[in-house]
């Protein structure tokens, strides 16, 4: 089943910087430029190797929805941004998907990670004058 998400503007942004070295026309290429990954075990295994953190591709869905939630996204927006059927609930229902409604709450999760890899300022800094100096 498809699923659409809206990008944020840092992924958007980062597509943007990969078309301009794109190999072919999919944005993750398969060896030698060739077709796309089809098998991403490899480069988890490099990634898992240089960083020395172990992970699996479950862990990402864990970490969204954590940071999601920390954030207050409201419960319908984060199935609809997991792709979680709401079959059972009825006020679910009345919901009606669409991909615009899930930019702010995608743009809050990407503004968190951001912040948590140094990318953005967490707070406003200031220095505070010395104690006992003059203004």
């Amino acid at each position: 089943m498809d699923h659409s998400l809206p990008l944020s503007d840092f992924l958007f942004n980062l597509f943007q910087q990969r078309k301009g070295i794109e190999l072919n026309e999919y944005v993750f290429p398969g060896s030698g430029g060739i077709r796309h990954i089809t098998e991403q075990r490899k480069q988890m295994a490099k990634v898992i190797q240089e960083s020395g953190v172990s992970f699996t591709i479950h862990d990402f869905r864990h970490t969204f929805i954590t940071i999601a939630e920390s954030q207050d996204i409201s419960a319908y927006s984060l199935k609809h941004l997991l792709n979680h059927k709401m079959n059972n609930d009825v006020t679910a229902g009345y919901i009606i998907n669409d991909v615009e409604r899930l930019r702010e709450p995608m743009h809050t999760i990407t503004n968190y990670l951001l912040k948590c890899v140094g990318l953005e300022p967490s707070a406003e800094i200031i220095t505070l004058p010395k104690k006992g100096a003059v203004k």
